[in-house]
């Protein structure tokens, strides 16, 4: 069974036992500062576990995409990938284990059709210190199920992971862990590091045995914990029954099932593959690069597992309308570009990469997500401007790396404790093991290499990685590599510091008119250069607005002037400004939002003017003032104070097929 039939199915499995379809989040938090991306199933529904009424109902079922930058390096190996789906369903105070594990354990087996033999289970041992029971519940349910399958499911207690390492497999089916991996919490692992009063409690996951030969570099013995690849977790059943307390936890009153699966993982579990790169959502992608680079996957493994995974990550993220640039999510996407380009560049792929392979990941995924149909041009043309824009710096880059790095050799010695020495004598020469000569990667050149060249300084760690027999980073690098980047920037601090949600830096009266401005400069702008035009973000302050928004090319002077006397106008013109809360569904139709923003079912709508034909209608959190005359009006409304107007400061590219524009309310 192939991952989209897995997924339509699952779906389709819990619609029956009454749970509602919730559409996926995007990958860009809307109301979570504390993190770039979604990067779990769950963390859309945290309200809702913390006791919110959800509006579909006490039964939700959906599929979450989720990226997590931070296995971003750790992507070449059989399962490692940045960005993934997450089935996942939940029971807000309604059913519990019996429901929850046997309807998982059906659709794994009668649905997907997985090998019962091949499932191995784990379960909390408990800890009585913390008034917590070993969850031998689940243990029984489980052991019935395999039953019903003729199995006999030992149960084996296990505890912590080393002890594990110890005991093995011992002929169980069903085994125990301690808190560290089988309880669930928002803090670290752990019953003691869970935040006071929050929920949570013991989980039951669920392996598939691959019957790889264990390696012992992982541990003596094998466990389905262990990381040497027989095992993989394909399911986390979470049973939300408590609440942290002074003392330990107190059982909730109504507790909930968050359960999460992943989707790749079964998808590679019911194709009985290990390497989830073989599975329907990523094989096409490598298919298509064998055939651009005319070159085997099992010859160049890694390369087009990192190519693959990166240009679907990234597809995911301009969907859901991040656009690259140097900063936060940007920063990210322009990274997974590159490294893709970089990849690509040794597989002999030196050109259109991104518009003959994104295709193929929009392909993948049009028939159940309809907004990667909707936003295919916009992707495709900011990623062919920064491969375009890449392809030179890299190869620039390269070329210095060779001359400044690779071409000046040093004499390496390396003694017989195993540590080394740089280009100096020493009085440990008689402990001398061997000498080598290496042309050693310093903090200065990778500074050189990104100031002068554009080239991003992860690639150049890499270059020097992928050659550990002819280049040798410095160990120092970094203190360096700092010291020269604070010589030539003397910054002050930062932009974002304190930055409200909407890019408001605060809710002072000046940032309130300036944010009203930015809503006439909006619409001004669709007047002007056309209907297209979208906002791609803002960042307002006392003394300025900025505002990106996407077209393809220089606004005109001429273009500039119209827009500014538009504002200017509706400024003179004491335009009220009122707000209403209105059908998500129906706002959209009348209303400007953001590219890739996601609302829920309400939102709040700031109306410029009067119905039936007012100037600007926007989707927005608020704040504004109560008519745009305000927006011209001198210190705290006084009439004595000199008027101001509005003028655009700056025109620029901030990035591909965006534009960036910088206005002030200057006196007149």
């Amino acid at each position: 069974m192939i991952a989209q039939e897995i997924r339509k199915k699952y779906l389709d499995f819990f619609k029956a036992k009454n749970h509602s379809v919730i559409p996926r989040a995007s990958l860009v938090p809307q109301d979570d500062p504390t993190t770039l991306f979604t990067g779990s199933g769950m963390q859309p529904l945290v309200p809702y576990l913390l006791g919110e009424k959800h509006p579909l109902g006490n039964r939700l079922v959906d599929s979450q995409t989720c990226f997590r930058a931070e296995d971003m390096d750790e992507v070449g190996d059989n399962r490692h990938t940045t960005f993934f789906e997450m089935l996942g369903n939940w029971s807000l105070g309604d059913y519990f284990k019996e429901d929850q594990l046997t309807w998982f354990w059906d659709f794994l087996t009668k649905v997907v059709g997985l090998d019962p033999n091949k499932l191995y289970v784990t379960c909390f041992i408990g800890d009585e210190s913390a008034g917590v029971p070993k969850d031998t519940e689940s243990a029984k349910i489980w052991k019935d199920l395999f039953s019903l399958d003729g199995i006999e499911a030992k149960e084996v207690d296990l505890g912590s992971e080393a002890d594990a390492a110890e005991k093995g497999m011992s002929g169980g089916r069903v085994f125990y862990y301690d808190d560290t991996k089988n309880w669930w919490n928002r803090g670290k692992p752990g019953i003691n590091t869970t935040p006071l009063n929050d929920p949570c409690g013991p989980s039951s996951e669920v392996f598939y045995d691959f019957g790889i030969q264990h390696d012992e570099k992982w541990g003596k013995h094998c466990h389905p914990n262990c990381d040497c690849g027989r095992f993989i977790e394909i399911g986390n059943n979470v049973f939300m029954a408590y609440k942290r307390v002074k003392d330990g936890v107190e059982p909730l009153t109504s507790p909930n099932v968050d359960f999460g699966g992943g989707l790749e993982r079964i998808a590679a579990a019911a194709i009985n593959s290990p390497d989830i790169f073989k599975i329907s959502l990523l094989w096409p992608i490598i298919e298509k690069l064998e055939q651009l680079a005319d070159k085997k996957y099992e010859s160049h493994t890694e390369s087009t597992r990192v190519i693959a995974d990166h240009l679907r990550g990234a597809t995911f993220l301009a969907v859901d309308g991040v656009v690259p640039s140097n900063k936060e999510q940007g920063y990210v996407l322009r990274r997974l570009l590159r490294r893709a380009i970089r990849f690509a560049f040794d597989l002999g792929i030196e050109q259109d990469l991104c518009e003959k392979v994104v295709p193929i990941v929009i392909e993948l995924y049009v028939a159940d997500f309809p907004e990667v149909e909707e936003r295919k041009t916009k992707v495709l043309e900011a990623f062919k401007a920064e491969e375009k824009l890449f392809r030179q710096t890299l190869r620039k880059g390269l070329n210095e790396f060779e001359k400044k790095v690779v071409s000046v050799k040093e004499e390496i010695r390396i003694f017989k404790d195993g540590s080394m020495e740089i280009g100096m004598h020493n009085v440990r020469e008689t402990r001398l093991f061997e000498r080598k000569y290496f042309g050693i990667l310093r903090g200065q050149t990778v500074f050189y290499l990104y100031d002068t060249c554009g080239f991003p300084v992860e690639l150049s760690l890499e270059e020097a990685y992928k050659r550990p027999d002819e280049v040798i980073v410095d160990p120092e690098w970094k203190s360096e590599y700092d010291y020269e980047m604070f010589m030539q920037r003397d910054r002050s601090q930062t932009a974002g510091k304190g930055v409200f949600k909407g890019g408001l830096a605060d809710h002072s009266e000046q940032v309130i008119k300036y944010h009203t401005a930015t809503h006439l400069m909006y619409q001004a702008l669709k007047d002007v250069l056309g209907k297209h035009v979208v906002q791609r973000g803002s960042n307002i302050t006392s003394e300025r607005l900025r505002f990106d928004f996407s077209y393809p090319e220089k606004v005109k002077p001429e273009q500039i002037a119209q827009v500014e006397k538009i504002v200017n106008e509706k400024i003179a013109e004491d335009l009220p400004v009122s707000w209403k809360e209105e059908d998500t569904k129906e706002a959209l139709r009348t209303a400007s939002g953001a590219f890739g923003d996601k609302y829920g079912n309400k939102v709040k709508v700031y109306t410029i003017g009067t119905e039936p034909n007012p100037f600007s209608r926007e989707i927005c959190g608020g704040p504004h003032v109560e008519h745009t005359g305000q927006i011209g009006e001198g210190a705290n409304g006084s009439t004595n104070s000199p008027r101001r107007k509005f003028k655009i400061v700056k025109e620029e590219a901030s990035s591909a097929g965006v534009r960036r524009i910088r206005a002030v309310l200057s006196l007149m």
